[in-house]
């Protein structure tokens, strides 16, 4: 087994976790945070009390082969940087980066040294990707998409009452686009490639941060629409239209409930859903795969490191067409 630590210590740090152990490749053998409290009570859920509360120190420590990182946007990059910099192999939740030269500079540095960094964005590791494409072959050429990810957050009440989440707050390089629309443009992009012309419209809120958004991408052949937001909660399902029929994906993130309703009204069951540690499992199966099988997963992985950064491209394209500003933007 490969050790890994963790920087971050929210829900979604849990379900990696849950999903790294539940593989049997992985062992958990240090955790970060910014108070040691914090951070014993977080390891003390899977018997880790290894804990450090300076990332600096964390870098340099031989108790990880390789981090899982799930701190703020902002600090992405940063953290990145400096555990590729100690030949760490190195996760990090979506996005990589607000930047596109950011990705490649870090991809650049992980070739240099010999080290694996990877996205975690689940669709380009589920099993049902598969399974997708198969039923996309069955409707024949897809002439039309819309692709919906529409959750709203729980942290909006909070915002609304006057305060400032961090998901609503452009310093730290979030809000709808970079935290939900990531999860449409990658199934957009991989299926279809980049787009002829793009439209963007965003809805700003008074924090300067997007509260949802609607991409409509052109192309010779098909139209493929982008529906996402973190202010309201949708109940539509993402669908792919093509000459013979229609897939229905109820959730894109996840690749669940995937059914496809031919023309004739016949309707044929695609897959069901699993359990998120379960999906966060495969990104830690094959991040460990990467790591110690490289020449044999190299194709595979290069296609991520790729899409990874036309997706970043991708994103700031749209931040600058939809009036979506960062601080930290040039």
């Amino acid at each position: 087994m490969l050790r890994f630590g963790t920087v971050g210590t929210s829900w979604i740090t849990d379900s990696y976790i849950e999903g790294a152990l539940d593989s049997g490749l992985w062992q958990l053998t240090a955790v970060y945070s910014r108070t040691r409290e914090k951070g014993l009570e977080f390891g003390a859920k899977y018997g880790v009390d290894t804990v450090f509360t300076d990332v600096a120190e964390m870098v340099q420590s031989d108790a990880v082969d390789a981090v899982y990182i799930a701190s703020p946007n902002k600090l992405h990059t940063a953290h990145a940087r400096v555990f590729l910099e100690n030949g760490k192999h190195v996760i990090c939740e979506k996005p990589l980066a607000a930047h596109a030269d950011e990705v490649r500079a870090l991809q650049a540095l992980a070739a240099e040294r010999g080290l694996i960094y990877l996205e975690a964005i689940m669709y380009m590791h589920l099993p049902q990707r598969g399974l997708l494409e198969s039923a996309l072959e069955k409707i024949g050429p897809v002439t039309m998409a819309k692709i919906d990810f529409c959750q709203r957050s729980s942290k909006y009440d909070a915002y609304l009452a006057g305060n400032l989440p961090n998901i609503f707050n452009p310093a730290l390089e979030t809000g709808a686009l970079m935290d939900l629309g990531v999860y449409c443009i990658y199934p957009a992009l991989h299926l279809f490639g980049l787009p002829e012309s793009t439209q963007i419209t965003a809805r700003l809120l008074a924090s300067g941060a997007d509260g949802s958004g609607i991409v409509a991408m052109q192309y010779p052949d098909r139209l493929v629409n982008l529906v996402y937001s973190k202010i309201g909660q949708a109940g539509a399902n993402t669908d792919f239209q093509g000459d013979r029929g229609t897939v229905s994906v109820e959730s894109i993130s996840r690749l669940a409930n995937i059914e496809i309703v031919y023309n004739d009204g016949t309707r044929e069951t695609v897959c069901g859903e699993e359990p998120k540690y379960k999906l966060m499992g495969y990104e830690a199966k094959d991040f460990y795969r990467y790591i110690t099988e490289p020449e044999a997963s190299a194709a595979e992985y290069d296609a991520c490191r790729r899409l990874a950064c036309d997706v970043s491209a991708y994103m700031e394209q749209l931040r600058a067409d939809g009036g979506i500003r960062f601080p930290s933007d040039r």
